[in-house]
Parts: structure tokens; sequence; C-alpha cells
């Protein structure tokens, strides 16, 4: 006989302190984050806006409609614009990252929530709200059983995106407590995400975020209209930590324990780099010793000191890693990224074109996940040894971008896709004010 269940689960705390927020308590620290990631991602969006797989997100979904997909004319529905909107924000991996996860929160949070409002005419606040509760759920979700999902063979930034899609669009759409907790439960069969993509570099990563922002809504939408999701979805004996982190054990406190006392979400990294963000601090290194006048040529052999969890997916098997596939799968490989931040001096959205990554000059105890660092060691040729260390991650917690250099990121992306000044000013005008007033994003299409 099956054990009783709880009379109180952890999705049913989730959603009643959830329930219980207004977007005047959010701290202005949570604000100004939310403020950055929705700036970043719109800049991200426009980037990406003429990329195959944009085109293709864009072409394979029918449905038309009153909302936005950033960059392009057609109106689509709201899972429409949420897909294609989330896959084009991490499509160039140069979104925002949580180090403790790691998981990407913008791609799937703003997606959901700015399609949300759109269709349901909610307003700024309502958006400021959703997007707050989004990015803290996903993050809060990442450390219950850190690592066990990725292992396991599941990109978290799916798994977890798909529920917190669900808390951000409930949030924002006033869900009462008893809502939410469907849309959780109806979340977790709509989550998944597989890493396979790291075989060859295949795009299925890039539709991760986007497709569990569409889920999340429709979720959140099959709650609103009465349908029933399991209340232990988190902890269940068949529930998410259980199909995706292969265990049921987890600190489930780290979700809900102070959700809404404590915020993680001012915490959240932003790249200087569109890459995986494990390998920036790899970068900053290489970059170090070049401007330090190492030679390539110079250089009989390079030693690193990486995190264990980030081997199979940056390091291994190391002769595909030294020579990328193609521009995706330069993204997702460490001695790639190390070599052209060497020999090229910086790294950059024309590093990862199918020809940067065949380009010869190129052919070449760690906390992760709780924080990146990077460590290069340089033996020469003439025996010496030239050494460096990043101990952590430049745009984080400990290094973080400031407003400015989020704006300058999103004029260099305005500017990749297009756009000229005036609009591109006229667009970040929009977004300072876009959680004061009404939703209106006619001025981001075509």
């Amino acid at each position: 006989m099956d054990a009783p269940l709880a009379k109180s689960s952890v999705a049913d705390i989730l959603a009643h302190k959830i329930a219980a927020l207004e977007p005047a308590q959010l701290p202005p620290a949570v604000r100004g984050k939310c403020e950055d990631l929705l700036i970043d991602v719109i800049g991200l969006c426009l980037t990406a806006r003429n990329a195959d797989y944009v085109k293709a997100a864009l072409a394979a979904w029918d449905e038309e409609g009153s909302c936005t997909a950033i960059g392009h004319a057609r109106g689509m529905s709201a899972a429409g614009a949420a897909f294609v909107n989330g896959t084009a924000a991490h499509g160039e991996d140069f979104d925002d990252t949580f180090e403790g996860g790691p998981v990407h929160a913008g791609a799937v949070i703003v997606p959901a929530v700015l399609a949300a409002c759109e269709r349901y005419r909610a307003e700024g606040p309502a958006a400021l709200l959703g997007i707050a509760v989004g990015v803290e759920v996903i993050c809060r979700l990442s450390l219950v059983a850190p690592k066990a999902v990725h292992k396991a063979g599941f990109h978290p930034t799916a798994v977890f995106g798909a529920m917190a899609a669900a808390a951000a669009v409930g949030a924002a759409l006033k869900l009462t407590a008893r809502q939410l907790v469907d849309a959780l439960g109806i979340a977790g069969s709509m989550a998944g995400g597989i890493i396979e993509y790291l075989a060859e570099g295949a795009w299925t990563k890039r539709l991760h975020p986007g497709w569990a922002a569409q889920s999340g809504l429709h979720a959140a939408r099959l709650a609103r209209a009465g349908f029933f999701g399991p209340r232990t979805v988190f902890e269940g004996a068949h529930g998410l930590f259980h199909g995706f982190a292969r265990t049921t054990a987890g600190d489930y406190d780290a979700l809900v324990g102070d959700f809404g006392a404590r915020w993680v979400t001012p915490t959240l990294a932003f790249k200087p780099y569109p890459c995986g963000t494990m390998t920036h601090p790899y970068i900053d290194c290489a970059r170090r010793l070049a401007g330090k006048g190492v030679k390539a040529e110079d250089i009989k052999e390079l030693v690193c000191e990486v995190g264990e969890g980030t081997v199979h997916r940056l390091w291994e098997p190391l002769a595909a890693k030294q020579r990328p596939a193609n521009g995706y799968a330069g993204k997702f490989s460490t001695p790639y990224c190390i070599a052209a931040g060497f020999v090229r001096g910086n790294v950059g959205l024309g590093d990862f074109t199918d020809a940067a990554v065949h380009d010869p000059a190129v052919d070449p105890h760690n906390p992760y996940p709780k924080s990146f660092t990077g460590h290069i060691r340089a033996v020469l040729a003439d025996g010496g040894m030239v050494e460096e260390r990043q101990p952590h991650l430049r745009g984080g917690a400990h290094e973080p971008l400031s407003r400015n250099d989020i704006e300058e990121k999103f004029e260099l992306n305005a500017r990749h896709c297009g756009w000229d000044a005036a609009r591109t000013r006229a667009a970040l005008a929009r977004m300072r004010a876009l959680f004061d007033g009404k939703i209106d994003l006619s001025s981001l299409r075509g």
C-alpha cells in the first residue's frame, strides 16, 4: 500500500508563498536585476533574429496572434512568441547564468512572462513580479540536488525552466495558490531536454528555453482553467527529481525555506563571452597569458585544473573538443575557447562560425558549480612555465556587470542585427520604463 501523501507538499508551500507576493514588496536589488535581465534578453533576441535556427523556429510555428516575436514583423500566439523568443535568447549562448546551478533563467522566464502579459493585457508591475518569481524558482530548483540533473543526461535549464515558467506566468496572471500548485504539477509532465546536442553541435540546446517557456505558459493556462496536477510533483516517488535527478532526496528547503524573504536573483551573472559559462574563466586566463607576450609557438603544453562536473561536457572526447565539428560545437569546447582567447585576444560572436573553429591557428580542487574558476599552466619549449588563475566568473556576483555594461551589450547586439542607433536608443528607453506601465512591445517588431 502506498504511503499517505503529506498534508502540505513542497509545491503547496511554494505556491502559497508566491501567491502572497506583490510587486511593491520586491527589494530594489531584485527589481534592478529584473530590469537588467529584460534589457539583456531583448538584445539577445535581436542579435539572433537573422540566424538560421531562429528562422526555422519561426517558420515551424503555424499559429498567428497578437504577441511579439522580437525583431520580427509577424504577430504570433503567446506560446509561439514564448518559444521563438526563448530559442533566440539562448541561441548564441550569450545569456545569463546562475552559478549555483548552472541554469539560464532569462531566456526561459522573460519570454514566457512577456507573452502572457501581452496576450492577457497584464501591465508592467505584473510582468516584474512574474519575472522575479520565475527567476527565483529556477535558480532555487537548481540547488535542491546540485549537478544530479546534468549527470543524469538532462539540461537543467530545460527541466527546471518549465516549472519556473509555470510559476512565473502564474504569478503574473495572479493565479490562486491552488491553481499554482496545479500549474507546477502539470508542468512536471512537460519538462525535459537531453544533452546529446554535445555530440556534434546540434541545435536542440537552443530550443530548450523556448520550449520550457511555452510549456510553462500552457501549464499555467491549463491550471487557471481548472485542470488538476499532482501536488507532490517535486518530491513524490515518481516526481520531477525522481525522473530527472534519479533521486527523491534533496534539499527542498533550498527551494521553499525562505522563499520571498531572501532572494538569490540579485546574484545572477551576465556573460561577457558568447559561449558556455564554464569556459569563461579559462578564456580570461588565456587572454592574460597572451597579454604577457607568450606566443603559441613557444608553448609545449597547456595544463588546466577543471571541475569534475564539466569534464564530460566541455573537455571530452578531447580530440573532438580540440577540433569542434562546427561553430556551435565550439561554444562547448574549453580547448577551443582557450585557443581563441589566446590567439585572437578576445572571444566574440564572430569566433563561433564554422570557419572560425576550423582556423588552424586555434587547434589547440575545483568548486564547480558553486563558483566557476579557471586555471592554465603553460609549459614552454625552453623549460619555463607561466601560470594564470581566474578565481571567479566575470559578470557574476564577485565582479558584476553594471547597468551601463548591460546597455552597451544591448547596443552591440542591436547593431549586430542591423538596427541603427536611433532605434536602439528608443528601444532602451522603452525597456527602462516597461515595468511601470502597459506592456507594449510593438516597437520591437520588424
